[in-house]
C-alpha cells in the first residue's frame, strides 16, 4: 500500500543518511525500538533535547534516556560497574535501561539528566535504531514519540495520531515487538527497579545473584516512568473489572472473551506478552472510537504482567474510585 504519510520513510539505507544529517543538524527524528518510538536527538546537543522537551511538552525535572550503539560508546559517558556488566552480558542489547553514574568527561547536555549526576542508558534492539546509532558518532536521547503522560506509540502511524505533521522525519519500522517501555534499573547503590518491563525482577534477580528492591515511593525522579500519571488514553481508565458499564469499552483477553463493538481481547491464547504488546495500541484505537472511559479486567501480576499493571495503574491515577 502506499505510503501517503510524507513524513513517515522506509528504514533503508538512503533514508537512515538523511535521518543521520537531520541530527547532525540538531533536528528531531523518530525511531522505532523493540519497545516503543522514540523521538530521537543529539543527547551531546544542548539544543536538540530542548526540541525532545517541548515537542513532548515534558517537564524539565523528567531525565531522558540516551540511546548507544555499543558498550564502547557507552563508557565514554557513564561509569560502569560488575552489577551492569553481568546484566549486560545477559540482556543486551536488549529493553533494558540501567541508571548509572556519569562520567566527568562526558559530553551529554545536563538537561538530559534534569542536570544530576546520574544517566539512564540503553542499548536497543531494534535493527533500525541499531543501524542508525552504527552511522551516527552521537549518542541519542530518545523518549517515547508521544505527549507527556500520553500513550507511547508503537507504530509510526501511532506517531502521526500523536504529532500530526510536527515531526517531519519517521523513520518505519513497523510494529514494535515489546509494545511496553524497558526495564528501568538503578544500579548506582543497592539494585532497584524503578519502572517495571518485559525483563522482570526475578530475571534480574537471577542474573545478579542478589535481591532486587522495587522503588515504590520515591519522591527523587531519577528516570523517566516515575511521575503518578502516565500512559494515558485521554479518557477514564479503571482497572480489575469484570463487566464494562453501559457505552463502555473493555479491555480483556483469554479464549471465553468474544470480541465485541465495546469488547476487545488483547490475546485470546492469554499471552501477557501479547496482550503487553496490544496493550497501548489498542487504548489508542478505543479512544479513537470514541468511547468516554475504559474498564480493564483483572491482569495477572507476575511476569510482564507486573509492567502492564503499573502501566494501566499510572494510566488510571487520574481517575481512581
Amino acid at each position: 500500500m502506499k505510503n501517503i504519510y510524507l513524513n513517515i520513510y522506509k528504514p533503508n539505507n538512503l533514508n537512515l543518511r538523511k535521518a543521520k544529517q537531520s541530527i547532525n543538524n540538531n533536528n528531531i527524528i523518530v525511531m522505532p525500538t523493540e519497545t516503543v518510538y522514540g523521538l530521537a536527538g543529539n543527547a551531546y546537543s544542548d539544543k536538540a533535547v530542548k526540541k525532545i522537551f517541548y515537542f513532548k511538552k515534558r517537564p524539565y525535572f523528567n531525565p531522558l534516556i540516551v540511546h548507544f550503539n555499543n558498550l564502547k560508546d557507552l563508557k565514554k559517558d557513564v561509569i560502569v560497574n560488575d552489577m551492569f556488566i553481568k546484566l549486560y552480558k545477559a540482556f543486551c542489547p536488549g529493553p533494558i535501561t540501567f541508571i548509572l553514574n556519569k562520567n566527568p568527561m562526558s559530553k551529554i547536555s545536563n538537561l538530559v539528566s534534569a542536570n544530576k549526576n546520574t544517566i539512564a542508558v540503553r542499548i536497543p534492539k531494534h535493527y533500525v535504531a541499531s543501524n542508525l546509532l552504527k552511522l551516527l558518532k552521537v549518542p541519542l536521547a530518545a523518549p517515547s514519540a508521544n505527549i507527556s503522560t500520553k500513550l507511547s506509540p508503537t507504530s509510526a502511524l501511532d506517531v502521526v495520531d500523536e504529532f500530526g505533521s510536527k515531526i517531519k522525519f519517521i523513520l518505519d519500522g513497523g510494529r514494535c515487538k515489546v509494545g511496553i517501555e524497558s526495564t528501568i534499573i538503578d544500579l548506582t547503590g543497592i539494585p532497584t527497579i524503578l519502572r517495571h518491563g518485559s525483563i522482570s525482577q526475578e530475571k534480574i534477580s537471577k542474573v545478579l545473584r542478589k535481591k532486587i528492591i522495587i522503588n515504590k515511593k520515591s519522591k527523587k525522579i531519577k528516570s523517566p516512568g516515575q511521575l503518578k500519571l502516565h500512559y494515558s488514553p485521554g479518557i477514564p481508565v479503571f482497572m480489575n473489572k469484570k463487566r464494562p458499564k453501559n457505552n463502555e469499552a473493555f479491555i480483556a483477553f483469554g479464549k471465553k472473551i468474544k470480541s465485541a463493538k465495546n469488547i476487545f481481547n488483547l490475546s485470546y491464547d492469554g499471552n501477557l506478552n501479547e496482550v503487553a504488546n496490544n496493550l497501548y495500541t489498542t487504548m489508542r484505537k478505543i479512544k479513537q472510537k470514541g468511547f468516554n472511559s475504559i474498564s480493564v479486567c483483572k491482569i495477572p501480576n507476575h511476569g510482564i504482567g507486573i509492567a502492564i499493571n503499573e502501566r494501566l495503574k499510572k494510566a488510571a491515577y487520574k481517575w481512581k474510585k
